[in-house]
């Protein structure tokens, strides 16, 4: 029985292809990939830097610009670098074409700057694969239903590849960024942190939605969704492809690949964090709807939430929102008072959020007494706690992050030895 190569998707994000000697070393990879017998596709961001120099375009010429055109401008930055990355691997003698997102196609919806995809056609790309061609794919973006470029929103060249790796049914997602994996905390803070072999898409999906910045958090979900097994690895450490064309990053797989499950698999943080707490609200039903539907419709996304009522009758509630949203939350909050009747609002954003994520939370108890117990020893003060089945995050005061992460990685038996 002949024996079908292994196929594989390819994406490089922006640093990976920051200059024209980056893009040759990228083209140099994608060519011992071939060598090893896979086939390839290529998904590309935009040089470093290029879109941020883009969008300063657009906001200079119309603060209030049409947001088709913005796309329209936006979407050039990762067509230039799919381009240029074709011209480096028929350089090497590598059979390439530079594909963009209508050419595939990728159709989305119709929002512009942060469309969603809605379906991808995988024929043209696999038939050009099996040909040996390499598709070298502009990510990022996509084609509306009414035939207008779209963009997929900050980091979507990530969504892009996956969802590509899902559309022509691709063993394997490789990721190249500037780490060489995930690893159990970040190893800027502890030295001692691990780098994973595998991870589970709900622990990364975790992992990513409270902090870690390895994967974009839509990437995530789509793999998991599709099933589509992602590889992180590092655009320039100089690894050599082993058998089928596999290196020595993290695999984010599903769970019945890994074996024996860790109790916790890493330690997430972020510091894009606000604290606002609502004091002496009358408590009667419907307060919490008064409170976080005027958010909701405003698009600020609230986190974590504490809620406590007196003996006088009054309550007060805390939740967290980003830093970013902080000022516009607030502005809400003041609109809706006549509804609220709070007494006053407190706001904080010295906080910093510190998660505590594995699978193996399912079937043991006491990982968050472990927690607690280890920032009180340290006078470590909680402020608030919310949790779901794989997680437990904490807020605390932003100048303990780095003690209270170093101590949880070491609390549960994550240093490496």
């Amino acid at each position: 029985m002949e024996r079908t190569p292994p196929r594989i998707v390819m994406k490089f994000g922006g640093t990976s292809v920051g200059d024209l000697d980056r893009i040759r070393a990228v083209a140099r990879r994608v060519q011992a990939q071939i060598n090893a017998g896979c086939e390839v596709a290529v998904v590309v961001s935009a040089m470093s830097g290029e879109t941020n120099r883009l969008v300063g375009f657009c906001e200079s010429l119309s603060p209030l610009y049409d947001p088709r055109e913005y796309d329209a401008v936006v979407a050039t930055g990762e067509e230039v670098t799919s381009g240029l990355l074709a011209l480096a691997l028929q350089a090497l003698g590598v059979n390439a074409r530079s594909w963009q997102g209508w050419q595939v196609p990728i159709r989305t919806d119709s929002a512009h700057g942060k469309a969603r995809i809605d379906s991808i056609d995988g024929e043209a790309l696999s038939a050009c694969m099996k040909e040996g061609q390499v598709p070298v794919i502009a990510g990022f973006q996509g084609v509306s239903p009414e035939g207008r470029v779209t963009t997929l929103g900050r980091g979507g060249s990530d969504t892009s590849a996956v969802a590509i790796a899902a559309a022509i049914k691709a063993d394997r997602c490789d990721i190249y960024t500037d780490v060489d994996g995930v690893y159990t905390t970040d190893p800027r803070i502890v030295p001692k942190a691990r780098k994973l072999a595998k991870i589970t898409y709900e622990e990364m999906l975790e992992l990513a939605s409270v902090g870690a910045k390895v994967l974009q958090t839509r990437s995530v979900e789509l793999a998991m969704k599709e099933r589509v097994r992602v590889q992180v690895l590092s655009s320039f450490a100089d690894e050599a492809p082993a058998e089928n064309g596999h290196l020595p990053g993290s695999l984010v797989v599903d769970e019945d690949e890994i074996v024996e499950q860790e109790l916790v698999t890493g330690i997430a943080y972020s510091r894009d964090e606000a604290k606002i707490s609502m004091r002496r609200i009358p408590d009667r039903p419907g307060i919490a709807a008064a409170i976080f539907g005027p958010l909701s419709e405003n698009n600020i996304n609230v986190d974590m939430i504490v809620q406590s009522t007196g003996e006088d009758g009054m309550t007060n509630m805390t939740f967290t929102t980003s830093k970013t949203d902080l000022a516009r939350a607030m502005a809400v909050i003041e609109t809706a008072r006549p509804g609220i009747q709070y007494g006053e609002v407190i706001t904080d954003d010295a906080v910093v959020k510190i998660s505590v994520v594995g699978v193996g939370m399912r079937s043991h108890a006491g990982v968050a007494s472990t927690m607690f117990r280890t920032l009180s020893e340290r006078g470590i003060n909680i402020q608030v706690i919310s949790t779901s089945e794989i997680k437990v995050s904490v807020l605390i005061p932003a100048d303990y992050a780095e003690l209270a992460i170093r101590a949880l990685h070491t609390a549960y038996g994550l240093d490496a030895a």
